[in-house]
């Protein structure tokens, strides 16, 4: 479950790069009722979107040419460094090296062997997300992989993360739940999915889907495409687990929707 008691590999951070911030600001802040606080010249434009007043993601301008929109998630690591060592260690490459960001922390910006995306954020004076488990903000975070046995090697020597299979509730086969080492069934964060078992994110390739909390999944979708987005994946329900859908923004970053069957505190 996350918490914003946030342990050594937990997602502490996600942000959105998008060629149209304006816009972005517009559709995610119609959808969740967040609020957006532009960064001023000293963070390069780079905001924050909050909720009731505590930061749940960040949000810069990327040009298509310099990435697809998307949204990053980021790993809490108390040696932004050590974290680039291990990944290069591991098979990983480090297209971000560590950087200090102002006084608030340290950044670096990592792919995993099968080419995902994913970041790092050690805290300075900004710990990291100030809500997650509550409706508006982040709760899970999935890993689409070509080979989920050679991603749960990969991050379990960058970040010492365990991984279980769970099998799905009245059968038909099972996922892997992953977590911070040493937590328990408590600590887990998140999943790894076989990039073939949903066609629509398979043609993304390798990448993190990040899944926000919402009052009611069915409502989301619909105001997802009253904002100028669309549904990848129609609201599916899950016994024990809730129901879901993932989801596009309108310049194709994607997202995914949950109404968990018991929605967790911050």
């Amino acid at each position: 479950m996350l918490t914003t008691r946030y342990v050594d590999g937990a997602p502490d951070w996600i942000d959105l790069g998008t060629p149209d911030l304006d816009g972005a600001v517009d559709f995610y802040t119609g959808l969740f009722g967040w609020e957006y606080v532009a960064g001023g010249p000293e963070t390069g434009g780079y905001g924050m979107f909050t909720l009731d007043g505590k930061t749940v993601a960040g949000a810069m301008t990327v040009t298509e040419e310099q990435a697809a929109p998307s949204w990053s998630v980021y790993f809490r690591s108390s040696d932004a460094d050590a974290t680039a060592r291990a990944v290069e260690q591991a098979g990983g490459t480090v297209p971000f090296a560590p950087m200090d960001v102002l006084d608030f922390g340290r950044m670096a910006g990592f792919k995993d062997r099968a080419g995902a995306y994913f970041a790092i954020w050690q805290p300075g004076e900004n710990p990291g997300l100030g809500a997650v488990g509550v409706p508006g903000s982040l709760c899970w975070a999935e890993l689409y992989t070509p080979d989920v046995p050679a991603a749960a090697a990969f991050y379990g020597a960058v970040f010492g993360w365990e991984s279980a299979r769970a099998p799905f509730p009245g059968g038909g086969g099972s996922y892997t739940v992953i977590r911070t080492g040493g937590g328990g069934e408590e600590a887990a964060f998140g999943g790894f999915v076989p990039l073939n078992a949903v066609p629509a994110q398979a043609v993304a390739g390798s990448h993190w889907l990040p899944y926000f909390e919402v009052a009611d999944c069915d409502e989301a979708v619909a105001d997802v495409e009253r904002l100028g987005g669309r549904p990848t994946l129609e609201p599916t329900e899950m016994e024990g687990v809730g129901k879901f859908a993932n989801v596009a923004d309108p310049d194709g970053a994607e997202f995914a929707l949950i109404k968990s069957a018991s929605t967790p505190q911050s």
